[in-house]
C-alpha cells in the first residue's frame, strides 16, 4: 500500500513539473514571438485612411478623376511585393508588351455614330408599322442584319478575347497579336458552321470547308489551316492541314494550293485539339514555291509546320486579318485516317479496357446467382449488379 503511495505522488509530481514546463515553453514561445515582430517597412495600404468617419472623405465625383487616381497608385512603387511580381520572377515574359502584327483599327466618329443613331431612332418613330408589330409582340429582328452589326462594331475585340484565352496567339504568334477585322465565315457542310472555338467531330470536317469573306476586287489573300495541338514528335511544332495562296477576291477555289486538305486526326486519348483557320492579306502576288506540298502529300513529316517561322519569311508581303478557329476529339473516322490515308499505325494515349471473358454458358448452371443469365445476352446492355 506505501509502495502504490509512493508511485501516485511520483506521477502527481511528475505531471505538475510537466505542467509547469509546458507553461514556461509557452511563455518562451509567446515571448520570442512578440519580439520577433518587427514594424513594416513603410505605409500600409490605405493606412491614412479614417475608417470610423467615412462620409468625411473626399468624393471623387467623377469616373475620370477616380480613374487618373487609381492610375498613379497602380504605378506608384510599393515596398510588398504583388502576386504580379511573383509571376514575373518566375516567368519574366509574362506582362511582356505585346506587338500588334494586324491592320490599324479605325476608330469610327462617335459624333457621326450618335447623328445616325439620333435619324434612326426618328425614323423608327414615325414607322406606323413597327409600333405595331412592336405593341402586338409580333416584331421580328432579322439575324443576319444582327452579325452584320456585331461584325462592324465589337465582334474583332470579342473575337481576340476568345482566342487569347484559348491560347491562339499565344501558340501561333509568341508576344503578338492581331485583330480580326474581316469577318472569316467558315461551313463544312450546312450544320458545321465554324466559328471561334466551337466543337466539331472529325468526321464533320471529314472534307474541306466552304470558305466565304468580303475581300475588294484585285486583292489577293492567303488562307492557312494549322493545329498547334496534335504534332507527335514535338511540342512546340504543328501539322498544315490546309494552305492555299494568292487567292483572288475571296474565291478560295481558284487559288494556288499549296497544300491539299487533310481531316483533323486527334488521337485517341488526348483531348480536345484546336484547329485555326488564319486569313492574310497579301499586298500582291507571292512565290510560295518552296512552301508546295507534294500531291498527295500524306506524310506528317512533310506536313511538320510553324506558322511563326512561316510568317517571318513572308511578313514583308502579307498581314494577318481574319481568324476562326473550333476544336475536336478523337472519333473513330480518325482510326480510317490513320490507316487508310495515312498509311500509319494508330497511336493511342489511353488504356483500351478488353472486354469482359465469361465462360462458356451452361444448359444447368448449378449454385449460380439468379441473374446468370444476364451475362449471356447476346451483347445487350447488362443493367444488374457485378459478378
Amino acid at each position: 500500500m506505501a509502495a502504490v503511495c509512493r508511485v501516485c505522488a511520483m506521477d502527481a509530481w511528475r505531471s505538475g513539473a510537466e505542467r509547469r514546463l509546458n507553461t514556461a515553453r509557452t511563455f518562451t514561445t509567446t515571448g520570442s514571438l512578440w519580439v520577433r515582430r518587427a514594424p513594416a517597412p513603410g505605409p500600409l495600404p490605405n493606412q491614412d485612411i479614417n475608417v470610423d468617419n467615412l462620409e468625411a472623405l473626399e468624393k471623387y465625383r467623377s469616373y475620370m478623376r477616380y480613374f487618373k487616381q487609381a492610375q498613379a497608385a497602380q504605378d506608384k512603387p510599393v515596398w510588398w511585393h504583388t502576386y504580379r511580381k511573383y509571376v514575373e520572377q518566375a516567368n519574366p515574359e509574362h506582362g511582356a508588351e505585346q506587338v500588334d502584327i494586324g491592320f490599324p483599327y479605325e476608330q469610327p466618329s462617335r459624333t457621326k455614330q450618335m447623328k445616325e443613331r439620333k435619324l434612326l431612332v426618328k425614323a423608327n418613330k414615325k414607322n406606323v408599322e413597327l409600333e405595331r408589330a412592336a405593341r402586338l409582340r409580333t416584331l421580328r429582328i432579322s439575324m443576319e442584319r444582327v452579325q452584320r452589326a456585331w461584325e462592324q462594331t465589337s465582334g474583332p475585340f470579342h473575337i481576340r478575347r476568345l482566342a487569347e484565352y484559348y491560347g491562339v496567339y499565344k501558340d501561333l504568334f509568341p508576344n503578338a497579336f492581331f485583330l480580326p477585322q474581316v469577318p472569316l465565315k467558315v461551313c463544312y457542310g450546312q450544320d458545321g458552321a465554324v466559328h471561334h472555338g466551337n466543337k466539331l467531330t472529325p468526321t464533320e470536317a471529314a472534307s474541306a470547308p466552304g470558305i466565304s469573306f468580303e475581300a475588294e476586287e484585285g486583292t489577293l489573300w492567303t488562307l492557312l489551316l494549322t493545329c498547334p495541338d496534335e504534332h507527335l514528335l514535338d511540342s512546340e511544332a504543328e501539322y498544315v492541314h490546309w494552305m492555299v495562296g494568292n487567292v483572288p477576291a475571296g474565291a478560295v477555289q481558284s487559288g494556288d494550293e499549296l497544300c491539299h486538305y487533310l481531316p483533323p486526326f486527334p488521337p485517341r486519348g488526348t483531348g480536345f485539339h484546336r484547329y485555326i483557320f488564319v486569313l492574310f492579306k497579301q499586298s500582291g502576288p507571292i512565290d510560295f514555291r518552296e512552301d508546295v506540298r507534294p500531291l498527295p502529300c500524306l506524310s506528317l513529316e512533310q506536313r511538320s509546320f510553324q506558322t511563326l517561322d512561316w510568317y517571318r519569311k513572308h511578313q514583308e508581303h502579307m498581314t494577318p486579318a481574319g481568324l476562326a478557329f473550333f476544336q475536336s476529339q478523337w472519333d473513330p473516322s480518325v482510326t480510317h485516317t490513320f490507316h487508310q490515308a495515312l498509311d500509319m499505325k494508330e497511336p493511342v494515349f489511353q488504356f483500351i479496357r478488353p472486354p469482359v471473358h465469361h465462360p462458356a454458358q451452361v444448359k444447368f448452371p448449378h449454385r449460380q446467382p439468379l441473374r446468370y443469365l444476364d451475362r449471356y445476352r447476346g451483347g445487350q446492355p447488362h443493367t444488374y449488379g457485378i459478378y
